[in-house]
């Protein structure tokens, strides 16, 4: 689909009888600002990073932001960070990093007024983190795959145009405790068997998984969602050297090139269907539901006519605490709400554009809402006059 020329941004419709008040936390992928929306779509707070970019954020319970950082380009030199903890060696090629979408370099806890409170730094850190009840962090991490893991995957192929590194590399979900040390880590890529995850064939085999999202589910489990291969699952940890044991998973052709697998209350997995590649059909997304325990899917939201709602990459979906879905519609920088009905009772459009492959564009990875009562909120100021000149600006950070 495309937009109009003079296309608007902000806010452009909202029902206040039925949308889930609260505060709507984003960041241009990215970018240098990461901002709290009220719901009339204006800026009420902000924070800011000179020395790196934004690309994924959550606000903890104590009002501090948790954020992946991305390097400015060019990209830092090695030395600038730990080492990627690769399986086989040590050190890797940070250089293979800079082709893959999803990067990060570190993560970052900014108190309310954006000093660094706590930071960690890994160069094959990517995509996804939430912050544990324990005050560990889990993430993903790129590693080199063995040679002998690598002849097993199936798909994928060179790409006209595309350079070809010269390692495959997998996914690690890894934990992180308040010190910085790696107290628990899963090698997916061992889990997993090659007829559990295919590579699409229009993918490059450079990257066998491309995890875009990790959780912790209430048992522990590891909710992930791989998107070279059109997969979500659970993981469950090893209990001693094993490398733990695949117990659910889910794909093509019901789901293709998905994002944000997320756990639900009544125990089903939301996910946003992007929808590139999709086996024998259009490409079109949807927001769905499956209950692990049965395979059923429900369509939560799609597009009428469905090619009308359209994101091939990034992206993201959550269920607000009146049930209520916020969606993000990554490549449009479109963040909505949607009613039970499908209804859309929300809507903003993000003006804030960033230099992406080239092009000038306002992608989101990812936004989220949190209700006025959210305890990181307390006693904080919310003021969109603080902010006038910035809600003014169409932000470009070039």
């Amino acid at each position: 689909m495309g937009w109009p020329i003079d296309r608007p941004t902000g806010l452009t419709h909202h029902d206040p009888f039925t949308s889930c008040k609260g505060y709507t936390l984003m960041c241009g992928t990215n970018s240098q600002d990461a901002v709290l929306l009220d719901m009339q779509g204006r800026v009420v707070h902000r924070w800011h990073i000179d020395d790196r970019r934004f690309f994924n954020v959550e606000l903890l319970p104590n009002g501090n932001l948790l954020t992946m950082v991305a390097p400015k380009h060019p990209p830092p030199q090695r030395e600038e960070a730990n080492q990627s903890r690769f399986a086989v060696d040590p050190g890797g090629p940070p250089e293979v990093f800079d082709m893959l979408g999803g990067r990060g370099n570190g993560l970052r806890e900014l108190d309310w007024d954006g000093n660094t409170v706590w930071e960690y730094d890994n160069l094959g850190i990517h995509h996804d983190f939430h912050r544990q009840d324990n005050g560990n962090t889990v993430s993903l991490e790129w590693v080199e795959m063995t040679k002998e893991v690598e002849s097993g995957v199936l798909g994928g192929g060179p790409q006209p145009g595309q350079p070809q590194p010269p390692v495959m590399l997998g996914d690690d979900i890894i934990e992180i405790d308040p010190a910085g040390e790696v107290v628990s880590r899963v090698n997916l890529w061992r889990v997993l068997q090659p007829e559990d995850a295919v590579i699409c064939p229009l993918e490059n085999r450079w990257e066998w998984t491309h995890v875009n999202s990790i959780e912790k589910i209430p048992d522990g489990g590891l909710l992930f969602s791989a998107r070279n291969t059109s997969t979500i699952g659970i993981v469950d940890a090893p209990d001693g050297d094993g490398p733990g044991t695949l117990r659910w998973k889910f794909g093509q052709p019901e789901i293709s090139h998905q994002h944000h697998a997320n756990w639900l209350a009544d125990g089903r997995v939301l996910v946003y269907d992007n929808g590139m590649h999709r086996l024998q059909d259009l490409s079109y997304s949807r927001v769905v539901a499956v209950d692990p325990e049965t395979d059923q899917l429900d369509v939560i939201y799609q597009g009428q006519p469905r090619e009308q709602f359209f994101s091939a990459h990034i992206s993201g979906v959550s269920q607000l605490s009146n049930d209520n879905f916020l969606v993000t519609e990554g490549a449009a920088g479109r963040l909505f709400e949607v009613d039970a009905k499908g209804a859309v009772v929300w809507e903003w459009i993000s003006p804030f554009q960033v230099k992406q492959r080239g092009d000038v564009c306002n992608w989101v990875f990812r936004a989220w809402r949190y209700d006025a009562d959210f305890p990181g909120l307390a006693g904080r100021e919310l003021n969109h006059e603080r902010h006038i000149d910035f809600n003014r600006l169409h932000w470009l950070a070039l």
